[in-house]
């Protein structure tokens, strides 16, 4: 038998999109506060967004352990868990490129994304469907699926 909180799965994506948009982004703010001289009050604001957007946004952690699937974006200042009583399957679709990336609600369910289309919508017991942005679709779904099987056994 296995100790609590044995983890399951762990992956964690980087955000190349997220990266790019704000790796690009933060030069082109500095230039243009050199070469507009704008005052720097107006710019610093600006810039200090974008990095803590960077911090906050730059990957995003898939872990499942006993109890919980657990999301973690970037640095970890934005998390939540799932419980997995709460969790029926997990079943890989691929999302319109429309769907973008970070936290979104679809209409159907909650997405958390950072880079990429394809996800695992995991079934609820209540909340409805909830998809999570991965790289790797096919190991997710077997973390999900024997998590629940186990959990079924007993």
């Amino acid at each position: 038998m296995r100790e609590p909180n044995t983890t399951i799965y762990d992956h964690t994506q980087p955000g190349t999109v997220t990266r790019v948009v704000f790796l690009v982004t933060i030069p082109l703010l500095c230039l243009f506060w050199w070469f507009g001289s704008a005052p720097i009050f107006t710019v610093l604001p600006f810039g200090a967004v974008m990095v803590l957007g960077l911090l906050c946004f730059h990957s995003l952690n898939v872990r499942i352990d006993d109890r919980a699937v657990h999301l973690r974006f970037g640095i970890g200042l934005i998390r939540r868990s799932i419980p997995l009583e709460t969790v029926l399957g997990g079943t890989p679709v691929r999302n319109s490129w429309l769907a973008g990336f970070g936290i979104r609600y679809l209409g159907r369910g909650w997405m958390w994304n950072v880079s990429g289309l394809d996800a695992i919508q995991v079934d609820r017991t209540r909340g409805g469907p909830f998809f999570i942005g991965t790289d790797e679709p096919d190991a997710l779904e077997a973390a999900i699926t024997g998590v629940i099987s186990k959990r079924n056994d007993v």
